[in-house]
């Protein structure tokens, strides 16, 4: 996986994205900070509204900033966007209303949701091997979950010495280094076919192409149960550690490690899962996992409180869920690359980054408001969404051509 790397393009490009993770990991963490400075006792309102709005810009934005920047350098464009992400890391400090955190908040992600599929487009070109290709998507994988687990632990160091704002230093100097490095690579070359297409034809290209892909249609019902398991992880895992369990704080952290844990796990395996078995059965096995994760969760939710046996299964459960996550987001984007061309790439993976948000605008709330009345129902209700588009998904026509295919060399979209 690592030999990767030695690719210079690609490896600078990697080390752009792990220095802004780090730095969009510590802001995470002095945003909270901000909000509780703010507002006190309902900080956890301001942070929920933060990330309503930061899902709003991912669905709402993206399709429209690809549109528009899809004929300007790919270096330009992701350059421009680490600045204004380092403009509005460097101006956070200095807030005083809360509005101004939204407003921000809002601008901050429109710039990130224009950057990362922008990124993400453009690994396929660098490597255009497939099984190079396949490590670089597990190897960024890996990034993803070391950083949420790296993240908090740099930022309780640095905290132990310095002020919260320092840590908007951090996130400044993540970005600026992130723009640095994508400024002194040499980038493939942009091809020019996108520039005969109107600003309209563009907008809609992205979700044309998933439309008439059966791949891309079965990719799409998948992110509808990565969003139910990843809801249930990031909404009700204080609810489940702190009210069904009766634990403390540190087990709440353990049980959010659980779940990268079992991401990391399987990242490491997918090379090899997606070599043997291809990219589509390899997420198959994906949603299967999450389903079944999500039946425990459950289970225990219905269990009791302050069981040994149930904090154990909830552990079980969380690195089962990030597992299965792993097998259906990791593979996806072999999905995008096939069913993309040089010049719709762009789009194409936006139109990826949108839909997949946007089923959290779905599941985030369902999660939360349903689990104030119950934290069962909750879990019922999610298994149901995921267990439903989980059954879809296999009687799409590209899981339906998969297996019908002779050998995984056979499989369409792959």
């Amino acid at each position: 996986m690592i030999h990767v790397l030695r690719d210079p393009t690609y490896r600078s490009l990697f080390s752009a994205q792990v220095v802004a993770l780090v730095g969009t990991g510590l802001l995470t963490v002095a945003l909270g900070l901000l909000a509780f400075d703010l507002a006190g006792g309902v900080a956890g309102s301001v942070l929920g509204t933060a990330l309503t709005i930061k899902m709003v810009a991912y669905v709402g934005v993206s399709p429209i900033m690809a549109a528009l920047v899809d004929r300007l350098p790919k270096k330009m464009v992701l350059v421009g966007a680490d600045l204004i992400r380092l403009a509005i890391a460097i101006t956070l400090p200095f807030v005083s209303e809360i509005w101004q955190i939204y407003v921000l908040v809002f601008i901050l992600q429109s710039a990130s949701a224009t950057f990362t599929p922008a990124f993400q487009s453009l690994i396929p070109s660098v490597l255009p091997d497939t099984h190079d290709y396949t490590r670089a998507l597990a190897l960024s994988r890996l990034a993803y979950d070391l950083e949420a687990l790296l993240s908090p632990t740099i930022a309780a160091a640095l905290l132990a010495v310095t002020p919260y704002n320092s840590l908007f230093a951090g996130t400044a100097v993540g970005f600026a280094v992130s723009a640095a490095l994508v400024l002194v690579t040499r980038l493939p070359r942009q091809d020019a076919d996108a520039a005969s297409s109107t600003f309209w034809q563009r907008l809609a290209e992205g979700l044309r192409v998933f439309a008439r892909t059966p791949a891309l249609r079965f990719l799409a019902l998948a992110n509808i149960v990565v969003a139910a398991g990843t809801a249930i992880v990031l909404v009700n895992s204080v609810v489940y550690v702190k009210a069904v369990l009766a634990l403390d704080d540190s087990a709440l952290a353990l049980t959010l490690g659980s779940y990268g844990i079992g991401s990391l796990f399987v990242a490491l395996m997918i090379p090899r899962l997606v070599r043997r078995h291809g990219a589509i059965r390899t997420m198959i096995a994906g949603t299967a996992v999450i389903v079944t994760g999500l039946i425990t969760a459950s289970v225990v939710t219905a269990w009791g409180t302050g069981l040994v046996a149930g904090w154990w299964m909830t552990l079980g459960t969380w690195a089962a869920l990030g597992a299965g996550t792993a097998l259906v987001t990791t593979p996806s984007a072999i999905l995008l690359a096939e069913a993309s061309t040089p010049s719709n790439r762009n789009l194409v993976y936006t139109a990826q980054f949108a839909l997949s948000h946007a089923c959290f605008l779905i599941t985030y709330p369902l999660a939360g408001w349903l689990g104030v009345v119950s934290l069962t129902a909750a879990a019922v209700a999610l298994t149901a969404i995921g267990a439903a588009a989980a059954i879809a998904a296999q009687t799409t026509r590209g899981a339906r051509e998969l297996h019908a295919a002779q050998n995984v060399g056979d499989t369409p979209g792959l």
